[in-house]
């Protein structure tokens, strides 16, 4: 009966799961905030300087300036934008989905100091003599033509500057209305430009009374709503020094968001069956668990009102990879204590308890590599990092405790004592528990003897780091504009494009490119790279071009020299943290031999990733540091699991290892039992990386190939160099100083 009733809870939750799933998965992710990536947009990063010398930038003048774009960005029907302060004279704006992205950043932009001024560009009136809010878009009563109106403050002293102006000769009676009017700007200058920087400069024939100013010019409807929005605004008590932009076209946002979610289910969908297939029930479970994992991370997200990037679905689905290497650590070790002849509820007691530390190591060491990516990375860059915490808590949680929940309502179903074969264990495989012999330590059902060919993984290894170093001389990397400065402009048409055309219409416009290159399966996507940054107004101009001509919007991102230099010291500070912060919890964890070389490994990894960017020249950007972090967390995982099973091994002996004949056997049993928790571990993220690197958004496949190669890097690191590289150092004093760890902490029986 009691059996009855467990596998009816059993039903019921997977039932109540499977509801809740069902019902609120919709509405969660249509709430979830969308990046720039995703929907189109941009973002801008803004230096604030102080207007004149006497003027300090302090928080308070900050946040009035933040105030005031908030006011502005209302006025474009913008509910959703993110305007912050960064550090003591930076501002970060976030548009997304805006369709006007051109007017958007110049009203950013603008700092909104309306003059009016006469020939001699001589100050007669300025913005503080415009009566607040007055500004209003018109008509012209005689041509029916769109006007701007608005009220000043004092009309006698408006009379008085237009009778001033009204007694000089025709074309010097001019009322010159400026907006930023700039030191060096000439209105005898402007006057000979077809695009003048001034906004309009009326004749003025007899004095004007009543206050009320006719701003007229060649405007549309929209062109002086917006000039009355800017002038309604308000002038900025700064003036904005735009270091860093990036802008995305819609149509790259909904096609990118599109690929990269299909890719996510693809990829989550392969990995079940993974699960099935090799871990039969078990991993029935542990789909279970998964799905309850991928919406808990979906609901955190959405009620941290989190912002979800192209690199955040990297980070879901490389999550789902990633979370289940808790269920496989821990049914490997449920597998291993069957074949030790227990019975299920023996073994599954032994297993989860004792595989929790591996699975708390492994977590602790990713958490610290997503902390140190939130804490330097960009706003994309916090995205991934967010949600990739998100998703090491909540598969701690899913993994651990749903899981073990779940298979405790079936250990003790009579009808498993006899049918292994449901938890991937062949009864000829489970020995008889009376024997008191110990298994062999096997992978794929036969017998390894890895240490014995050492020599020729740091002879492979040695091949690689001479082909990797030579090539990093020669070809070097190919960094992208994020560590450059520069620019960089991506158009996705929907018809072929011609290089030669491009060139000769951008040359046209005054935009030399330093290299055009046409991809895509019918050459429908241009990318285009400049060594200088490229100005506001010529973004707009671009934006332009690109519209009239091909009816597509360009993704446009501009580093200035500043940034870049802080992109390149940050992702090295980053490095160098996580590498120091992990060498102190590898060394506390276990010991400081075990962290020396571990460290190499993580090298070895980051170096060879290194190679393939430079020898295939693949764009080296700051979302590729993401990946190089992420791969160092998941990388040390697994050699942490194999230097714990070595520890263990040595602690069942029962006395301090004093050859290196036994040192070796003992490292040599410990890969071998760990090689198929690391395998499985891989296969399964691969599988997530692979979805998203061939089904996936364009501007992330240099983030899935680092992600690949640091895969297959660390996984050779982790059984074949850093157990090698130890038991080669820690056995050359193996007799005067004995590998014992008897001294440490034990904890009875067997641990991961």
């Amino acid at each position: 009966m009691k059996s009855k009733g467990r596998i009816t809870s059993f039903f019921l939750i997977v039932i109540a799961l499977g509801l809740i799933i069902g019902l609120f998965t919709p509405s969660v992710t249509k709430n979830i905030n969308l990046g720039l990536d995703l929907q189109g947009g941009f973002e801008v990063l803004y230096k604030v300087e102080p207007l004149d010398d006497n003027q300090e930038v302090d928080r308070k003048l900050m946040e009035a300036t933040v105030q005031l774009l908030n006011d502005r960005v209302n006025k474009l029907g913008i509910s959703e934008a993110v305007i912050d302060i960064e550090g003591e004279d930076r501002i970060r704006v976030q548009l997304a989905g805006v369709e006007n992205q051109t007017q958007a950043r110049e009203m950013l932009a603008t700092s909104a100091r309306l003059t009016f001024r006469d020939v001699n560009d001589t100050v007669l009136l300025d913005g503080a003599d415009v009566k607040e809010g007055s500004a209003k878009q018109d008509f012209h009563p005689d041509t029916n033509a769109p006007i701007v109106t608005l009220q000043l403050n004092d009309g006698k002293k408006f009379a008085d500057v237009t009778r001033e102006l009204s007694t000089k000769p025709e074309g010097e009676n001019l009322l010159v209305i400026w907006m930023d009017y700039e030191e060096g700007d000439s209105f005898k200058d402007e006057v000979l430009k077809e695009d003048h920087k001034f906004i309009s400069a009326p004749s003025v024939n007899e004095p004007i009374t009543g206050g009320n100013v006719m701003i007229t010019g060649s405007f549309t409807i929209e062109e002086a709503q917006y000039l009355a929005n800017i002038i309604n605004s308000g002038s900025l008590p700064v003036n904005m020094d735009e270091i860093f932009s990036t802008s995305v076209g819609a149509q790259f946002g909904e096609q990118a968001l599109d690929q990269t979610v299909f890719a996510g289910i693809i990829g989550i969908g392969i990995i079940f069956l993974f699960m099935l297939v090799v871990y039969r029930f078990l991993g029935l479970i542990s789909v279970i668990s998964l799905s309850a994992y991928v919406f808990l991370v979906l609901v955190i997200f959405e009620s941290l009102n989190g912002v979800l990037t192209l690199p955040g679905i990297a980070a879901l689905i490389l999550g789902v990879g990633m979370a289940v290497d808790a269920n496989v650590i821990t049914f490997e070790r449920i597998k291993e204590e069957l074949r030790e002849g227990k019975s299920l509820p023996s073994a599954f007691k032994t297993g989860t308890s004792n595989s929790l530390r591996a699975i708390l190591d492994a977590n602790i060491t990713t958490l610290l590599a997503a902390a140190v990516l939130f804490a330097f990375g960009t706003s994309s860059v916090k995205g991934f990092a967010t949600m990739l915490i998100i998703s090491i808590v909540v598969s701690f949680i899913t993994a651990v405790y749903g899981t073990k929940l779940l298979l405790q309502l079936w250990i003790k179903v009579k009808y498993f004592k006899n049918h292994p074969g449901w938890f991937a264990v062949r009864k000829s495989d489970i020995k008889d528990i009376r024997e008191n012999t110990e298994l062999p330590a096997t992978f794929l059902r036969k017998e390894w003897s890895v240490v014995d060919h050492r020599k020729k993984f740091f002879i492979f290894t040695s091949i690689l780091l001479v082909i990797g170093a030579i090539s990093l001389i020669v070809f070097k990397l190919n960094p992208g504009i994020d560590f450059t400065s520069g620019s960089r402009v991506q158009i996705m048409a929907e018809q072929s494009l011609n290089s030669e055309e491009i060139k000769s219409d951008l040359n046209n416009l005054g935009l030399e490119a330093k290299s055009l290159v046409i991809s895509g399966e019918n050459n429908e996507i241009a990318v285009i790279r400049y060594q200088e940054v490229i100005e506001d107004k010529k973004i707009g101009e671009l934006t332009d071009y690109f519209l009239e001509k091909y009816n597509a919007e360009p993704s446009v991102s501009v580093v200035s020299s500043i940034v870049g230099e802080e992109l390149v010291k940050n992702a090295v500070y980053a490095l160098l943290i996580a590498a120091i912060g992990m060498i102190i919890y590898v060394a506390f964890r276990f010991e400081f031999f075990f962290a020396i070389t571990t460290i190499i490994a993580l090298l070895h990894d980051v170096f060879i990733m290194l190679m393939v960017f430079s020898i295939f020249r693949i764009e080296f950007d700051v979302t590729i540091v993401a990946a190089i972090l992420t791969i160092i967390g998941y990388s040390i995982n697994a050699t942490i699991v194999t230097f714990d099973r070595i520890r263990e091994n040595i602690q069942r002996t029962k006395k301090a290892v004093k050859s290196f004949k036994d040192l070796a056997s003992i490292v040599n049993r410990s890969i071998v039992q760990t090689m198929t928790r690391t395998v499985n571990t891989t296969i399964t993220t691969i599988i997530a990386v692979v979805a998203f690197l061939v089904l996936g958004a364009e501007p992330i496949q240099g983030f899935g190939i680092a992600l690949f190669v640091g895969l297959i890097a660390g996984t050779y690191s982790s059984l074949f160099l850093a157990t090698q590289l130890w038991l080669v150092w820690r056995g050359k004093n193996i007799k005067e100083r004995p590998v014992d760890f008897r001294k440490k902490k034990r904890v009875e029986g067997p641990q991961v």
